[in-house]
């Protein structure tokens, strides 16, 4: 069972760092799925990601109050608009942006009803 979180753990921080280049890719909610599967799986890796210096603080935000730091609130509200943009401008079906509306509205709604970190 260790393997598998570890290998869960490696291919979420791997999406995440993908998602440093794709603004598509949430890379924070990545690394705290990674910090979580080694929470489980390896102390040295945990200890890596909570302490990493980028990824680090916003982590440790999440698991001590589920917070989001204002920035991050704005920067995932910008990457949401232009994503939803780029769907429109491409003359997606109505039904699909509707869709895709309802859904990006509920992910904003959780997002900035979570504590400031």
């Amino acid at each position: 069972m260790r393997a598998l979180w570890i290998s869960a753990g490696l291919m979420s921080v791997a999406t995440g760092l993908v998602g440093i280049f794709l603004p598509l890719l949430p890379t924070v909610p990545l690394m705290i799925l990674g910090a979580f599967c080694f929470g489980k799986s390896s102390p040295r890796l945990h200890r890596w990601l909570i302490e990493h210096p980028v990824h680090g603080p916003h982590i440790r935000d999440w698991q001590a109050r589920g917070a989001i730091r204002p920035a991050a609130k704005r920067l995932a509200t910008l990457s949401i608009a232009l994503a939803f943009g780029v769907s429109v401008l491409l003359g997606v079906r109505p039904v699909i942006l509707g869709i895709q509306a309802l859904v990006l509205l509920a992910v904003l709604i959780f997002i900035w009803t979570r504590p400031p970190g």
